[in-house]
């Protein structure tokens, strides 16, 4: 067993805790959903928003999650580089697997697509 970990970003159309801890809670279950693993398998999750999302943490809609009381969860400000994509939440799940580095599914939803073209499926 080796930690691996898992990208994802999807990115929300408002400055709202509802939009954010939606958006959040979305992009955790299609990450777990998609490697198939359980909250007893992550060892941590870092979570960056971008510096126009100061409406919530997203972290607090992990916690209200069952199962997910215990793993650590860290947020962060995004390093605010020109011309970046706005609006935007990511994650780096860092999760205990025998898993190939190949085999590893990372997810990137609505705008935030255009991160990382070469791994968004047409289907997220």
């Amino acid at each position: 067993m080796m930690v691996r970990g898992i990208r994802g970003a999807i990115t929300v159309e408002r400055n709202a805790e509802e939009d954010i801890l939606q958006a959040t809670s979305q992009l955790l279950d299609e990450i777990v959903q998609a490697n198939g693993v359980v909250p007893d398998e992550i060892a941590s999750v870092f979570i960056t928003v971008t510096h126009d999302l100061d409406a919530a943490f997203p972290a607090g809609a992990i916690r209200k999650l069952s199962g997910w009381e215990l793993v650590p969860l860290m947020c962060s400000m995004e390093i605010p580089v020109q011309n970046s994509l706005p609006m935007c939440i990511r994650f780096m799940v860092m999760v205990n697997t025998t898993k190939g580095q190949d085999e590893i599914k990372h997810i990137y939803m609505n705008r935030a697509k255009a991160l990382r073209p070469d791994l968004s499926k047409e289907a997220k």
